[in-house]
């Protein structure tokens, strides 16, 4: 790694952004346009709502500069709908995971 700091925190900000696709951003509308027009009204994760994350990067200075990217993001999300079809039974089929969504996964 060039800079571990920088990756440790992309792999942060990964997880902090996946938390918050898996359990509250949506994109509202109606038949004519877009409802969710303003970050007031967007569903996200507040500063207060973050959980803590923990990363442990392991050194491997033998291997090739591949770059850390947005890599936490999709395990994140994986991970939480694990979570959920281990404690419900229900595998979530749609983003978010609110309950109006698992209830129409469990049909």
């Amino acid at each position: 790694m060039v800079n571990p700091d920088g990756v440790a925190n992309q792999f942060e900000g990964g997880a902090i952004h996946g938390t918050s696709v898996a359990l509250l951003e949506e994109v509202r509308f109606d038949r004519r346009r877009v409802l969710s027009d303003a970050w007031e009204e967007f569903p996200i994760l507040r500063f207060s709502e973050v959980p803590k994350v923990a990363v442990d990067i392991i050194a491997r200075p033998d291997q090739p500069f591949l770059g850390a990217g947005e890599a936490s993001m999709a395990p994140t999300i994986a991970a939480i709908a694990a979570a959920i079809t281990d404690a419900l039974g229900v595998r979530p089929r749609a983003l978010p995971f609110t309950p109006d969504n698992l209830a129409k996964a469990e049909s």
